[in-house]
């Protein structure tokens, strides 16, 4: 009778061993049965967050197991969304025509004609680069007024005449690669070539200089200066000083001359603004320096290199 008992008594205890073990492999492993191999790293990626999730509450995830393709296919549709922002780096037959019909062409300069943005180059040579290069994040993405930003950058540092020269000297600007081909080809078409910038004339003059285009088919800020050299300020009556003054400067250059097609280069929110009745009737994003996805997405057209609007051009 007792060795029926200590019988009975070892194979539940077998029993409970064996329940135990087969709780603590679903522990370890508890998604194995339900999923197959991931089919890219991205789904592998998520699939490792998953199973971190799983080891919280294993139990849970045997109870509903989740199908592994309808993870796959929660992530399809931002794959599709970020396709969709890229559809206007081919241009349309109508985009084409206006650029190869275009008697004018206006370049932005900064992150441009030019690689730098000349305010935040000439901060940083003045000593105050990074609090003036948030500004001007902020201005090129257009949440803030333009001559806001334009008067808030240029306090923070003051810069002097002498230190404008200075600065010339020891750092000329850097032309963008390309942009002097693509200006050679605009011209050899009779196609007149505009720099319109909310830059400052003493610093985009040198870089107009090398690409052969002339001072008065530039239109930007003009920075004040005393009798000493002091910085006084900058001339508010330039149209490019303010918010919408490119789109103003566009219209008069128009207006002046009754171009037929009118093309707008550039990267900011101000180069955006040109586009509209009586100014730009294209708008061109070059992200080849600066990629800003809510202007790059607007664009009529996005390009991230000089060479594909020239070889459009052909």
């Amino acid at each position: 009778m007792m060795n029926r008992r200590s019988e009975q008594r070892e194979e539940e205890n077998r029993e409970k061993d064996n329940l135990m073990e087969g709780l603590i492999c679903a522990k370890i492993n508890p998604i194995r049965t339900y999923c197959g191999r991931p089919e890219s790293s991205f789904i592998a990626t998520f699939t490792r967050r998953l199973v971190r999730r799983v080891y919280v509450s294993p139990i849970r995830m045997m109870k509903h197991p989740k199908p592994f393709n309808s993870v796959a296919a929660s992530v399809q549709p931002l794959k599709a969304s970020a396709l969709d922002r890229l559809d206007n780096t081919l241009p349309s037959k109508e985009v084409l025509e206006v650029w190869r019909d275009a008697d004018a062409v206006c370049f932005d300069v900064d992150s441009t004609a030019c690689l730098d943005e000349g305010i935040d180059e000439l901060a940083e040579f003045c000593g105050a680069g990074k609090a003036v290069a948030e500004w001007t994040a902020r201005a090129m993405s257009g949440s803030v007024p333009f001559e806001e930003a334009l008067a808030a950058r240029l306090s923070l540092f003051n810069p002097s005449l002498s230190q404008i020269q200075d600065f010339l000297e020891k750092r000329p600007p850097r032309i963008t690669p390309g942009i002097d081909e693509l200006v050679k080809k605009l011209m050899a078409k009779n196609t007149t070539v505009y720099l319109i910038s909310g830059g400052f004339r003493q610093m985009i003059n040198p870089a107009a200089s090398i690409l052969g285009i002339p001072p008065e088919n530039i239109f930007a800020n003009q920075l004040l200066f005393g009798n000493s050299g002091e910085f006084l300020g900058f001339d508010i009556n330039e149209p490019t000083s303010r918010s919408g003054g490119k789109a103003t400067a566009v219209q008069q250059i128009r207006m002046a001359h009754g171009y037929k097609a009118l093309v707008m280069i550039g990267d900011g929110a101000t180069d955006l603004e040109a586009r509209k009745p009586g100014g730009a009737d294209l708008f061109i994003c070059y992200a080849g320096v600066q990629h800003r996805e809510a202007v790059a997405a607007k664009a009529d057209w996005l390009v991230f290199s000089f060479r594909d609007l020239i070889n459009y051009l052909e």
